[in-house]
């Protein structure tokens, strides 16, 4: 005897919980979800887990350094501004001495040969004054400007000897200038240069002048 299939609420009610049954399947299997059943997850449902770190032992090498970097920097800026410096200091050295003329040097020659044969100071002192030059000026080398004033009535030469000694009066070199043919009245401005090191300090030193 085939028994009716019942009709009303309760089929319905029924065909609802086979539908959530079914819905609960599909959603168990998507992907990165699973379901659980344990009462204290109370979402029901878990992510997956995060992608493992990288094993940073197989790493080679390591991470420049910003503070090594811009301290190498700065000695690096330091020292070319010191060589920057150096050459333009040995530069205006140079410069300088090239202004003394050929004209100055063989003077300078004439003086040296005249100046052996005095004894003494000379007969012209009062006629030379000396004055250092600003190293600025001079590119860092000590330098004195000679001047010879002819104080007499009639043309005359003169011969100059400048010593330039250390801090306890010793002689360390010795430089010679001189003007020629020099008319009553007039002035000449030699320039003597000590060549030696900027340190130590040398003074300059009127040694003898000789007029003839």
């Amino acid at each position: 005897m085939t028994r009716p299939i019942p009709s009303g609420p309760g089929r319905s009610n029924r065909s609802r919980r086979i539908t959530a049954v079914l819905l609960a399947t599909l959603a168990c299997g998507a992907p990165l979800v699973s379901c659980s059943t344990d009462s204290d997850n109370d979402s029901g449902a878990s992510v997956s887990a995060r992608p493992t770190a990288p094993d940073e032992s197989s790493f080679t090498g390591s991470a420049p350094s910003a503070l090594a970097s811009e301290a190498a920097s700065a000695l690096d800026s330091a020292q070319a501004s010191a060589s920057a410096a150096a050459s333009s200091a040995s530069a205006e050295a140079s410069a300088f001495e090239a202004s003394v003329s050929a004209d100055t040097e063989r003077a300078s020659a004439a003086a040296q040969a005249e100046l052996k044969k005095v004894r003494g100071s000379g007969n012209a002192t009062s006629d030379v004054a000396i004055t250092g030059l600003p190293r600025a000026q001079t590119g860092g080398l000590l330098a004195v400007l000679v001047a010879i004033t002819n104080k007499t009535d009639r043309e005359a030469s003169y011969a100059v000897q400048i010593d330039f000694e250390d801090s306890d009066g010793k002689v360390v070199e010795t430089r010679f200038v001189g003007a020629e043919d020099l008319e009553p009245g007039k002035r000449a401005e030699p320039v003597a240069i000590s060549r030696e090191p900027v340190e130590p300090r040398l003074t300059p030193r009127l040694a003898k002048a000789q007029r003839y």
